[in-house]
């Protein structure tokens, strides 16, 4: 997929290091933009940003910090004059059942999940003009919310308010916000910990298409979403899970 207008176009991703973050990382230098990263793992994002010259730059920031993501969005915005893209991806979803999550379990979620794309938005915005694009990412478990997941579910159905409200008032400056919710991706975490044999089947059983999604497949409607393609799309929310079952 090719977006032309994308080249020399500068990019922040957030949790960029590994998965989705990672794909999206790879596809926006792919189509020539000036991609910026953060992610907490270090070594993985060093590891990433090694692979490409100096169009791709690794930061390591801790997003539960306001100073680190302040001094983050800052540096890049002085050193380009401009951002064009933000896409909030990174994110934890632990399984935790309600009765053995705890108060710093909630406060620590929001923290990532919520409160940081709060703060990069509210950071980034300033070096942004018309054209410029907000890309956050939200869950297909908002929509199925499974068990033992009620934190998390409940930052992703946040999201999925936070960009409505954002995009009615960043509309006027003709800057877009919206928000992709991924289905079950089969990223090497979720290969890892929890794509069972019975979570196979269960994927199968509830998508529409029986394919296993890859991260590759949601960076590119990421691309979309950034893209001039998608320039009368604000305020939405792109379901990219494969037609799941929503119960």
């Amino acid at each position: 997929m090719a977006f032309s207008e994308l080249k020399g176009r500068v990019v922040l991703v957030t949790g960029g290091a590994n998965g989705i973050g990672a794909a999206t990382v790879r596809a926006f230098y792919a189509q020539g933009s000036r991609v910026f990263f953060c992610d907490v793992d270090g070594k993985a994002g060093v590891a990433l940003a090694g692979e490409f010259g100096e169009q791709v730059t690794f930061t390591r920031v801790d997003l539960t910090r306001e100073r680190e993501i302040v001094h983050w969005v800052a540096g890049v915005g002085q050193r380009c004059g401009r951002l064009h893209s933000l896409i909030n991806n990174a994110a934890h979803d632990p399984r935790i059942p309600l009765a053995k999550t705890t108060a710093g379990d909630w406060d620590r979620l929001f923290a990532t999940n919520l409160r940081a794309y709060f703060l990069t938005c509210r950071e980034s915005v300033r070096w942004m003009r018309r054209g410029a694009a907000v890309v956050n990412l939200s869950s297909v478990t908002f929509h199925n919310a499974p068990a033992r997941m009620t934190a998390y579910v409940a930052t992703k159905g946040g999201v999925i308010g936070f960009t409505r409200s954002l995009a009615r008032e960043l509309g006027p400056r003709r800057i877009r916000v919206n928000t992709v919710s991924p289905g079950w991706v089969m990223t090497e975490r979720q290969l890892r910990q929890y794509v069972t044999p019975t979570a196979r089947k269960l994927i199968r059983a509830s998508q529409c298409l029986p394919d296993f999604l890859q991260p590759q497949d949601i960076a590119e409607v990421i691309l979309f979403l950034a893209s001039d393609a998608s320039r009368a799309i604000t305020g939405q929310e792109i379901l990219a899970d494969g037609g799941w079952e929503h119960s």
